[in-house]
Formats: C-alpha cells, sequence, structure tokens
C-alpha cells in the first residue's frame, strides 16, 4: 500500500521494500513516503515489522527486495556511516558511553574530524531542556535525562531524519511526556522530520500527522493519522 500524496517535498521514499530471513518474512513491498517536517508513525501489533522496518531505512539491516531514496537518491550508493548519521536513530533505552554528557555529545562529530565546542555543546543541551548538563557523567543521569542526551547526541549529527524506535517505551509516565513535547519542539523549530514506532496509539495520534499500520510484515493501512486509527 502507498501513502498518498501530502504537500511538501518527500524526504525520503521506500520502493518495494522487503526483508526475508531463513524463509520468514520480517517486511514485504513496502512503499511509502516521508515529507518534510512531518512525523510519520508506524503502529501495529507487537511482532508486525515496525522496528524491522525502521532498521532498513538506515541500514542496520540490508533488505532483500526494494530500496530507499533519499532525497532522491538510491542509499546503496551513500556510505553506511554516513547515511546513519544523516538518519539518525535513538533507540528505546539511551545506550551512552561511559564519561560526561559533553564527550557523548562530541563523539558523533569527532568521528568525522570535527570538534564541537562548549558553546555548540550547550546549545544542543538547551535545546533537550539539559543546559547545564554538560560536566555531568551519564552514569547519574535519570531514564528521561539519558533519553534526552542520547537525542541530542544524535542532533549533533546534524542529521535530515529521526527515526525514533519506542523512544519513551522505557520511561515513567511524567519523562514520556518531556521526551515528547522535546520531539514536537525539535521538529516544529528545526523543521526536522521523524519517523516514529510506537506500540502507543494515543502518543502516535498525539505526535504524528500520518501513520503507517503493519501487520504480519505488510503496510495494511495507510494514510492520515486519524483515518489509519478510527478504520
Amino acid at each position: 500500500m502507498t501513502l498518498p500524496t501530502t504537500s511538501g517535498p518527500a524526504i525520503l521514499r521506500a520502493e518495494h521494500l522487503g526483508r526475508i530471513v531463513n524463509s520468514k518474512i520480517l517486511l514485504e513491498d513496502a512503499t511509502f513516503e516521508v515529507r518534510v517536517g512531518e512525523i510519520l508513525a508506524i503502529i501495529g501489533p507487537s511482532g508486525s515489522g515496525k522496528s524491522s522496518l525502521l532498521r532498513l531505512l538506515n541500514r542496520l539491516d540490508e533488505p532483500t527486495s526494494g530500496t530507499v531514496y533519499l532525497e532522491g537518491t538510491d542509499y546503496r550508493q551513500i556510505v553506511p556511516r554516513e547515511l546513519r548519521r544523516k538518519l539518525g536513530m535513538v533507540t528505546q533505552r539511551a545506550f551512552l558511553f561511559p564519561g560526561t554528557v559533553a564527550s557523548n555529545l562530541r563523539f558523533g562529530p569527532a568521528q568525522r574530524g570535527e570538534t564541537l565546542s562548549d558553546d555548540s555543546v550547550e546549545k544542543l543541551l538547551e535545546q533537550v531542556g539539559l543546559k547545564g548538563y554538560a560536566s555531568r557523567d551519564v552514569a547519574n543521569l535519570s531514564g528521561g535525562e539519558a533519553q534526552r542526551v542520547s537525542v541530542a547526541r544524535t542532533l549533533a549529527n546534524s542529521p535530515f531524519l529521526l527515526l525514533l524506535d519506542e523512544p519513551t517505551s522505557a520511561l515513567d509516565d511524567a519523562s514520556k511526556q518531556g521526551v515528547e513535547h522535546l520531539i514536537q519542539n525539535i521538529v516544529r523549530h528545526q523543521n526536522l522530520t521523524c519517523v516514529l514506532v510506537t506500540h502507543d496509539v494515543a502518543q502516535a495520534s498525539r505526535l504524528a500527522q500520518r501513520a503507517l499500520f503493519l501487520q504480519s510484515g505488510r503496510i495494511v493501512r495507510a494514510g492520515p493519522i486519524d483515518e489509519v486509527l478510527n478504520a
């Protein structure tokens, strides 16, 4: 199934994307677009292929059929490390490196030979509501704070698009609300684009404009969020 066209250019397009492992279909014939500045939710029951789809978008897993175009370029022509910088992923749990918050934010740019200044670190932390946290040890952060650092570390790589894999599922309700507001603010103020995998239908309704509903590895419904959720 293909999502209906919406206004604004497509930053990413998947065409007939699929992955089969040991004769098991993880994803089959997924065709859809992600438009600049939107949040697209991927929803569906457990085991429906949501996370498999997300991992295919930045080649953490390789498709066995189809491909993805990023700004019109077949992503197989993009070096995987550069692709993953452009399509930054935030996972369920914040996997931070031992050390300070600042050292975590500087890691990605350092891999490209860039040094993130103290001012740049502070600006990133302000964006995620953690002003003054640069020198803190990540071992002393709460779950919500660690997830915010994970988002800031992803933003430090100047991504085109954020891939969010159940980003609040490991958080308490207060931290969950904070991260949701953070996602909304980042999209709104930076004109960033997000693909959000979530099992939380209410969260999808709060955050997303459009949705894909997956079942048994196939997109069975696609369109505006209210239509998909109420079908």
